[in-house]
């Protein structure tokens, strides 16, 4: 009825332009008579506006308006724009007379809304197929019966869902189905495909896939069903894990005091993340107790992420699909202390830390150069031991800056040896051992791009004055940083942190800042932090 409303709108305005009495014969099926009053028969309240503007070829703004009516007025763009009324010309009346006796519609009827809406799912009033939150949506107003709450729960929903795609100031149309998708693996999702070659999808795949069919399958395990539950589901259930995944995308964008951990992840693209935070959430947690929530479960995901990304160990959305959902399991809807219990207690039990990983044969940090699988991790690695120092000196250079590759002068990795085998050869027993030296963590630093351009051909001696005027972790190098600053020595004294500068800078020099690296990386990923960021 929708499309077909706005393509009478369409030819009757241009029926009108040309005085047609056709005109008159159309204006009956967009409007009618009621007492005395034009009425339109679409009529939806929150589309009058839309259809009254369109109507009277009035300028009309879709910009924050519901999905269904930005879709209106684009659908409504896209017949004007088709060149449908130049190709007509004069056969526009002629075609208009065809449309009215010859294009039938058929209605169905029916006085039970549970049919009502199964036929719902298989039809639409957008143009376009029914997406899975249609039909979850349609589903679960099926029993609702009470208008007035029909009402409430078709409107909250449509507003949680207009809110998550314009998120951001981006449109985005499958973004209230990935929330739909994060929210219901979080909490719900009891099982997942066993890891062997023919198994099946279970809760964990087949939310990921078809949701809205895995929520009616699993209607008496969800308790849904009946009216007052389908409502709960839809009006307070909804809304509250959707503000709580936008909470995330805010904190994944922005560096947001108390939740930093979500953009230290979301800067590692650990797509997992949004699903994972939503678990240990309880529709009766207010805002304090989510914001404390989400910090904890953060932190750990930040700490185990990186334990193994310093390990070489893959952390895709494929390789840890089943620890994300052993660990949804186990922190699902847990209050605050007791997640801090269960999150320090599988981080003591981890086999894979910054020291390595016996069962899987790596050796941590020690073992940490750069190549194309580490280059982005030691990216963010060094951006952390970075700030974590200007932090400790008192200076307030943030993670985000550090990584912010859109500014004109962006930081670089910079190598403590230059690209010269030549100069370095006496250090070495090949070519090879050299790069390897040349490439460790320990022997990296973040400068910016064009302090990093100019020193990049330098030995160390000469670069250790430019190393001085930069961030602390890398000043530390010269004896110059140690001087006149107090809360940097605090901070190294107070943490047992062994910074020293160098006149020179051999395999003894970085095997000393390899131990710097190492309890640096100890402390800013401490499992502590679990208990610090939960009060």
């Amino acid at each position: 009825m929708t499309s077909l409303t706005l393509l009478l709108i369409c030819l009757y305005r241009a029926a009108e332009v040309q005085n047609l009495p056709v005109a008159k014969t159309m204006a009956p099926l967009i409007f009618s008579d009621n007492l005395g009053q034009p009425k339109f028969n679409l009529d939806i309240p929150e589309r009058l506006p839309v259809i009254q503007a369109l109507f009277k070829g009035e300028p009309f703004n879709p910009d924050g308006k519901d999905e269904s009516i930005q879709t209106m007025y684009a659908r409504f763009g896209d017949i004007e724009s088709n060149d449908l009324l130049a190709e007509l010309d004069d056969a526009l009346p002629h075609f208009i007379y065809w449309l009215l006796t010859r294009v039938g519609l058929i209605e169905i009827a029916t006085d039970n809304d549970g049919y009502a809406y199964a036929i719902f799912e298989t039809m639409n009033d957008r143009g376009k197929p029914l997406s899975p939150v249609d039909m979850l949506k349609a589903y679960l107003l099926a029993p609702i019966e009470d208008s007035q709450a029909r009402t409430l729960a078709n409107q909250t929903w449509k507003q949680e869902v207009l809110e998550l795609i314009s998120w951001g100031g981006s449109h985005e149309p499958e973004r209230d189905a990935n929330c739909i998708k994060a929210w219901l693996r979080a909490q719900y999702a009891d099982s997942t495909r066993d890891r062997k070659a023919g198994a099946v999808d279970k809760d964990w795949e087949l939310i990921g896939s078809v949701f809205h069919r895995w929520v009616r399958d699993h209607s008496m395990q969800l308790g849904l069903g009946k009216a007052p539950a389908n409502l709960k589901m839809m009006a307070e259930s909804f809304p509250f894990f959707s503000k709580a995944y936008r909470r995330v995308l805010d904190a994944s964008k922005r560096y947001t005091p108390g939740l930093e951990a979500i953009y230290y992840n979301a800067h590692n693209d650990f797509t997992w993340q949004s699903t994972v935070l939503l678990a240990p959430l309880v529709e009766s947690d207010d805002d304090e107790t989510v914001r404390r929530k989400l910090a904890v479960v953060a932190t750990y995901l930040d700490i185990w992420l990186m334990r193994r990304v310093v390990n070489y160990i893959r952390v895709g959305y494929s390789s840890v699909s089943y620890s994300m959902w052993l660990l949804c399991r186990d922190i699902r809807r847990k209050p605050v202390n007791e997640l801090v219990q269960v999150l320090s207690q599988k981080l003591a039990d981890d086999d894979v830390t910054f020291a390595g990983s016996a069962a899987k044969g790596r050796s941590g940090i020690e073992g940490l150069g750069l190549n194309q699988f580490s280059r982005r991790y030691i990216g963010h690695l060094l951006a952390r031991l970075t700030e974590a120092t200007e932090r400790g000196a008192g200076r307030t250079e943030s993670f985000d800056k550090l990584v912010n590759r859109k500014v004109t002068n962006p930081f670089d990795i910079e190598h403590i040896w230059a690209d010269d085998y030549t100069a370095a050869a006496s250090l070495f027993a090949d070519e090879q051992e050299f790069h390897e030296w040349r490439n460790h963590v320990a022997s990296l630093l973040l400068l910016p791009a064009d302090v990093n351009r100019s020193l990049q051909d330098k030995p160390f001696d000469q670069k250790r004055a430019h190393y001085a005027k930069q961030n602390f972790y890398a000043a530390s190098l010269d004896a110059r940083a140690y001087q006149h600053q107090p809360k940097f020595l605090q901070f190294a004294a107070a943490h047992d942190l062994p910074f020293q500068a160098f006149d020179k800078f051999t395999k003894v020099e970085q095997q000393a800042r390899r131990k710097l690296v190492a309890q640096l990386v100890e402390m800013v990923w401490s499992p502590q932090r679990l208990h610090q960021v939960a009060l």
